[in-house]
């Protein structure tokens, strides 16, 4: 499965979300849009919460070093 990067989700995400709120999409394409939404949306929810695991672990990383400068 190839990886879609945070910023192309999100933006096709915007996208499909203007299509529906501009009522653009027709009705046998809604589906299969919102399946896809949803993907895009579990994407970018995976890449933000590995994003935040890698910065805590960053942190404390930097804590651990600086307590033991002490």
């Amino acid at each position: 499965m190839v990886q879609i990067k945070y910023h192309k989700a999100i933006k096709k995400l915007d996208e499909i979300i203007a299509k529906i709120e501009d009522e653009e999409i027709d009705v046998d394409e809604l589906s299969a849009s919102v399946k896809e939404a949803v993907m895009l949306i579990k994407t970018c929810k995976e890449r933000i919460q590995k994003a935040e695991m890698e910065v805590k672990n960053v942190v404390e990383g930097f804590d651990e070093e600086d307590a033991q400068e002490q």
